[in-house]
Protein backbone atom coordinates (compact mmCIF):
# COMPACT_ATOMS: atom_id res chain seq x y z
CA UNK A 1 0.00 0.00 0.00
CA UNK A 2 1.79 3.32 -0.68
CA UNK A 3 1.94 5.90 1.50
CA UNK A 4 -0.23 9.31 1.23
CA UNK A 5 0.57 12.76 1.48
CA UNK A 6 -0.52 15.11 4.61
CA UNK A 7 0.61 18.23 5.52
CA UNK A 8 3.26 16.80 7.28
CA UNK A 9 4.56 15.00 4.62
CA UNK A 10 4.69 11.96 3.01
CA UNK A 11 3.30 8.90 5.64
CA UNK A 12 4.96 5.69 4.68
CA UNK A 13 3.81 2.03 5.13
CA UNK A 14 0.15 1.65 7.93
CA UNK A 15 2.17 0.75 11.17
CA UNK A 16 -1.83 0.25 12.63
CA UNK A 17 -4.27 -1.45 10.73
CA UNK A 18 -7.85 -2.81 11.90
CA UNK A 19 -9.33 -5.53 9.79
CA UNK A 20 -13.26 -5.94 10.82
CA UNK A 21 -12.30 -6.50 14.53
CA UNK A 22 -15.14 -6.21 16.64
CA UNK A 23 -14.90 -6.10 20.63
CA UNK A 24 -17.47 -7.63 23.03
CA UNK A 25 -15.98 -7.37 27.00
CA UNK A 26 -16.85 -10.02 28.91
CA UNK A 27 -20.29 -9.81 31.24
CA UNK A 28 -21.37 -6.78 28.55
CA UNK A 29 -23.79 -7.86 25.68
CA UNK A 30 -23.29 -4.26 23.53
CA UNK A 31 -20.12 -4.58 21.56
CA UNK A 32 -17.04 -1.60 22.66
CA UNK A 33 -16.04 -1.74 18.75
CA UNK A 34 -17.97 -2.78 16.14
CA UNK A 35 -16.46 -3.52 12.40
CA UNK A 36 -13.70 -1.23 12.91
CA UNK A 37 -11.33 -1.33 9.36
CA UNK A 38 -8.89 1.43 8.70
CA UNK A 39 -4.88 2.19 8.67
CA UNK A 40 -2.57 4.31 10.49
CA UNK A 41 0.78 5.71 8.74
CA UNK A 42 4.14 6.17 9.95
CA UNK A 43 3.80 9.59 11.23
CA UNK A 44 0.27 10.31 11.51
CA UNK A 45 -1.49 12.55 14.47
CA UNK A 46 -4.61 10.71 14.53
CA UNK A 47 -7.06 12.92 17.21
CA UNK A 48 -9.93 10.32 18.11
CA UNK A 49 -13.06 12.14 19.48
CA UNK A 50 -16.77 10.64 20.45
CA UNK A 51 -18.98 10.64 23.24
CA UNK A 52 -18.26 9.09 26.33
CA UNK A 53 -18.89 5.17 26.03
CA UNK A 54 -18.79 5.02 22.15
CA UNK A 55 -16.00 2.92 22.28
CA UNK A 56 -12.47 5.18 22.20
CA UNK A 57 -10.70 3.59 24.84
CA UNK A 58 -11.15 0.14 23.36
CA UNK A 59 -9.73 1.49 20.28
CA UNK A 60 -6.82 2.82 22.22
CA UNK A 61 -6.60 -0.65 24.20
CA UNK A 62 -6.94 -3.04 20.66
CA UNK A 63 -3.89 -1.15 19.67
CA UNK A 64 -1.30 -1.81 22.54
CA UNK A 65 -2.65 -5.61 23.43
CA UNK A 66 -4.44 -5.02 26.24
CA UNK A 67 -7.42 -5.81 23.92
CA UNK A 68 -7.32 -9.03 24.37
CA UNK A 69 -4.50 -10.19 26.43
CA UNK A 70 -5.58 -8.09 29.47
CA UNK A 71 -9.34 -7.46 28.68
CA UNK A 72 -11.17 -10.44 28.04
CA UNK A 73 -13.88 -10.57 26.14
CA UNK A 74 -15.54 -11.98 22.38
CA UNK A 75 -13.40 -10.56 19.45
CA UNK A 76 -13.31 -11.20 15.79
CA UNK A 77 -11.46 -9.27 12.89
CA UNK A 78 -7.19 -8.53 13.47
CA UNK A 79 -5.52 -5.74 14.56
CA UNK A 80 -1.94 -5.25 13.12
CA UNK A 81 0.78 -3.73 14.89
CA UNK A 82 4.06 -2.88 12.87
CA UNK A 83 2.61 -5.68 11.00
CA UNK A 84 2.72 -8.04 13.92
CA UNK A 85 -0.97 -9.61 15.08
CA UNK A 86 -1.56 -8.31 18.32
CA UNK A 87 -3.62 -11.70 18.92
CA UNK A 88 0.00 -13.31 18.23
CA UNK A 89 1.87 -11.04 20.02
CA UNK A 90 2.38 -10.13 24.14
CA UNK A 91 1.55 -7.00 25.55
CA UNK A 92 5.25 -6.51 26.69
CA UNK A 93 6.51 -7.13 22.77
CA UNK A 94 3.83 -4.73 21.81
CA UNK A 95 5.27 -1.92 24.52
CA UNK A 96 8.46 -1.69 22.33
CA UNK A 97 6.43 -0.13 19.63
CA UNK A 98 3.04 1.28 20.91
CA UNK A 99 3.77 3.49 23.83
CA UNK A 100 -0.02 4.35 25.96
CA UNK A 101 -0.42 7.10 28.65
CA UNK A 102 -3.44 6.88 30.35
CA UNK A 103 -6.25 9.27 31.29
CA UNK A 104 -5.00 8.30 34.84
CA UNK A 105 -1.47 8.43 35.42
CA UNK A 106 -1.04 7.31 38.98
CA UNK A 107 -2.64 3.83 37.81
CA UNK A 108 0.59 3.50 35.71
CA UNK A 109 3.20 4.92 38.14
CA UNK A 110 4.37 1.84 40.47
CA UNK A 111 8.09 3.00 41.97
CA UNK A 112 9.26 5.85 44.40
CA UNK A 113 10.61 7.87 42.62
CA UNK A 114 10.80 9.82 39.07
CA UNK A 115 14.36 8.85 38.62
CA UNK A 116 13.39 4.74 39.30
CA UNK A 117 9.89 4.96 37.36
CA UNK A 118 11.80 6.72 34.15
CA UNK A 119 14.29 3.58 34.47
CA UNK A 120 11.72 1.00 34.99
CA UNK A 121 10.69 -0.02 31.64
CA UNK A 122 14.25 0.10 29.96
CA UNK A 123 15.09 -2.16 33.07
CA UNK A 124 12.42 -4.71 32.05
CA UNK A 125 13.74 -5.13 28.08
CA UNK A 126 17.00 -5.93 29.84
CA UNK A 127 18.82 -2.38 28.22
CA UNK A 128 22.18 -2.09 29.89
CA UNK A 129 22.58 0.20 32.51
CA UNK A 130 24.55 3.16 30.89
CA UNK A 131 22.21 3.01 28.31
CA UNK A 132 19.11 3.33 31.04
CA UNK A 133 20.89 6.24 32.77
CA UNK A 134 21.26 8.37 29.79
CA UNK A 135 17.58 8.05 28.50
CA UNK A 136 16.61 8.51 32.11
CA UNK A 137 18.91 11.68 31.92
CA UNK A 138 17.01 12.75 28.23
CA UNK A 139 13.55 11.89 29.13
CA UNK A 140 13.94 14.38 32.38
CA UNK A 141 15.20 16.94 29.93
CA UNK A 142 12.74 16.54 27.51
CA UNK A 143 9.87 16.77 29.81
CA UNK A 144 11.73 19.57 32.47
CA UNK A 145 11.42 16.77 35.44
CA UNK A 146 14.80 17.66 37.01
CA UNK A 147 13.47 19.19 40.16
CA UNK A 148 11.33 16.24 40.77
CA UNK A 149 14.24 13.33 39.77
CA UNK A 150 13.50 12.24 43.62
CA UNK A 151 10.14 12.70 44.16
CA UNK A 152 7.60 9.98 45.27
CA UNK A 153 5.22 10.81 41.70
CA UNK A 154 1.82 10.37 43.99
CA UNK A 155 3.37 13.47 46.12
CA UNK A 156 2.96 15.35 43.05
CA UNK A 157 0.10 16.93 41.13
CA UNK A 158 -1.90 15.85 38.39
CA UNK A 159 0.04 17.94 35.74
CA UNK A 160 3.36 16.40 37.42
CA UNK A 161 2.12 13.22 37.36
CA UNK A 162 0.86 13.34 33.42
CA UNK A 163 4.47 14.92 32.62
CA UNK A 164 5.94 11.29 34.55
CA UNK A 165 3.86 9.01 33.08
CA UNK A 166 4.21 10.26 29.20
CA UNK A 167 7.94 10.63 30.18
CA UNK A 168 8.52 6.80 31.50
CA UNK A 169 6.75 5.56 27.93
CA UNK A 170 9.07 7.86 25.62
CA UNK A 171 11.58 5.90 27.63
CA UNK A 172 10.86 2.62 26.20
CA UNK A 173 11.51 4.28 22.49
CA UNK A 174 7.78 3.08 20.82
CA UNK A 175 7.16 4.18 17.46
CA UNK A 176 3.71 5.19 18.60
CA UNK A 177 2.15 6.72 21.31
CA UNK A 178 -1.46 6.44 22.25
CA UNK A 179 -2.77 9.33 25.10
CA UNK A 180 -5.94 8.29 26.29
CA UNK A 181 -7.94 11.63 27.29
CA UNK A 182 -4.27 13.11 28.87
CA UNK A 183 -5.40 16.21 29.86
CA UNK A 184 -8.74 15.11 31.54
CA UNK A 185 -7.02 16.30 34.64
CA UNK A 186 -4.85 19.17 34.09
CA UNK A 187 -5.07 22.45 34.06
CA UNK A 188 -4.84 24.73 30.80
CA UNK A 189 -1.35 25.49 31.33
CA UNK A 190 -0.40 22.14 32.09
CA UNK A 191 -2.47 20.39 29.22
CA UNK A 192 -0.78 22.89 27.02
CA UNK A 193 2.49 21.84 27.91
CA UNK A 194 1.64 17.98 27.44
CA UNK A 195 -0.20 18.59 24.15
CA UNK A 196 3.41 20.82 22.93
CA UNK A 197 5.31 17.99 24.05
CA UNK A 198 2.87 15.25 21.80
CA UNK A 199 2.87 17.47 18.97
CA UNK A 200 6.46 17.90 19.14
CA UNK A 201 7.25 14.19 18.90
CA UNK A 202 4.92 13.86 16.00
CA UNK A 203 6.74 16.55 14.08
CA UNK A 204 9.66 14.77 14.34
CA UNK A 205 8.43 11.46 13.07
CA UNK A 206 6.19 9.82 15.84
CA UNK A 207 3.00 8.51 15.10
CA UNK A 208 0.11 10.10 17.52
CA UNK A 209 -3.23 8.32 18.44
CA UNK A 210 -4.34 10.86 20.92
CA UNK A 211 -8.40 10.44 22.65
CA UNK A 212 -9.31 14.22 23.61
CA UNK A 213 -13.25 15.51 23.69
CA UNK A 214 -11.67 19.15 23.55
CA UNK A 215 -11.43 19.37 20.17
CA UNK A 216 -10.22 22.90 20.14
CA UNK A 217 -6.65 22.18 21.87
CA UNK A 218 -5.29 20.22 19.40
CA UNK A 219 -7.69 19.98 15.76
CA UNK A 220 -4.63 22.40 14.50
CA UNK A 221 -1.71 19.94 15.86
CA UNK A 222 -3.86 16.56 14.09
CA UNK A 223 -3.50 15.24 10.83
CA UNK A 224 -6.66 13.21 10.92
CA UNK A 225 -10.00 13.33 13.10
CA UNK A 226 -11.82 10.10 13.79
CA UNK A 227 -15.58 10.13 15.14
CA UNK A 228 -16.69 7.51 16.93
CA UNK A 229 -20.52 6.48 17.77
CA UNK A 230 -22.24 2.67 19.77
CA UNK A 231 -18.35 1.60 18.61
CA UNK A 232 -18.29 2.60 14.92
CA UNK A 233 -16.05 4.80 13.23
CA UNK A 234 -18.90 7.61 12.13
CA UNK A 235 -16.24 9.69 10.53
CA UNK A 236 -12.80 9.28 9.44
CA UNK A 237 -10.81 12.19 7.72
CA UNK A 238 -8.52 15.90 8.03
CA UNK A 239 -10.03 18.10 10.97
CA UNK A 240 -11.11 20.53 8.74
CA UNK A 241 -13.57 17.95 6.55
CA UNK A 242 -14.62 16.44 10.02
CA UNK A 243 -15.76 19.40 11.77
CA UNK A 244 -17.67 21.96 9.48
CA UNK A 245 -19.60 17.98 8.58
CA UNK A 246 -23.40 17.96 9.84
CA UNK A 247 -21.90 14.50 11.98
CA UNK A 248 -20.61 16.35 14.75
CA UNK A 249 -24.23 17.59 15.62
CA UNK A 250 -25.19 14.31 15.17
CA UNK A 251 -23.56 12.69 17.87
CA UNK A 252 -22.73 15.70 20.32
CA UNK A 253 -19.37 16.46 19.65
CA UNK A 254 -18.96 19.75 20.37
CA UNK A 255 -16.81 22.01 17.75
CA UNK A 256 -14.18 24.42 18.65
CA UNK A 257 -15.21 28.11 18.34
CA UNK A 258 -13.45 28.94 15.63
CA UNK A 259 -15.48 26.66 13.69
CA UNK A 260 -18.43 27.48 14.68
CA UNK A 261 -17.60 30.90 13.78
CA UNK A 262 -16.72 29.95 10.05
CA UNK A 263 -20.17 27.84 9.86
CA UNK A 264 -21.88 31.26 10.91
CA UNK A 265 -20.30 33.69 8.53
CA UNK A 266 -20.58 30.77 5.71
CA UNK A 267 -24.56 30.61 6.57
CA UNK A 268 -24.77 34.42 6.06
CA UNK A 269 -22.85 34.06 2.82
CA UNK A 270 -19.45 35.19 3.59
CA UNK A 271 -16.34 32.28 2.82
CA UNK A 272 -13.42 32.50 4.33
CA UNK A 273 -11.54 30.23 1.58
CA UNK A 274 -10.86 27.41 4.12
CA UNK A 275 -11.62 26.68 7.93
CA UNK A 276 -10.20 27.78 10.69
CA UNK A 277 -8.78 25.92 13.42
CA UNK A 278 -7.13 28.15 15.82
CA UNK A 279 -7.71 32.26 16.65
CA UNK A 280 -5.09 33.08 14.77
CA UNK A 281 -5.79 31.11 11.61
CA UNK A 282 -9.41 33.02 12.13
CA UNK A 283 -8.26 36.54 12.50
CA UNK A 284 -5.88 36.23 9.67
CA UNK A 285 -8.63 34.73 6.89
CA UNK A 286 -11.43 37.18 8.20
CA UNK A 287 -8.93 39.74 7.41
CA UNK A 288 -8.08 38.76 3.97
CA UNK A 289 -11.74 38.24 3.19
CA UNK A 290 -13.01 41.52 4.69
CA UNK A 291 -14.76 40.78 7.41
CA UNK A 292 -15.99 43.71 9.15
Amino acid sequence: MPGRTTGRGLFRMPIIEFADFSFRYLGSEALALRRVSLSIEEGEYVLVSGPSGCGKTTFCRAINGLVPHFHRGYLSGDVFIASENTKETSVADLARTAGMVFQNPSNQLVTLNVEKELAFGPENLGIPPPEIRKKVDEMIALLDLEHLREKHPHEMSGGEQQAVALAATLALEPDILIADEPTSNLDPRSAERILGIISSLNEKGMTVVLVEHRLDLVSNDATRLLLMKDGEVVADGSPREVLVSEICEEIGVGIPKVVQVYKNLRNHGIDLGRVPLSGDELAQLAKEAHVP
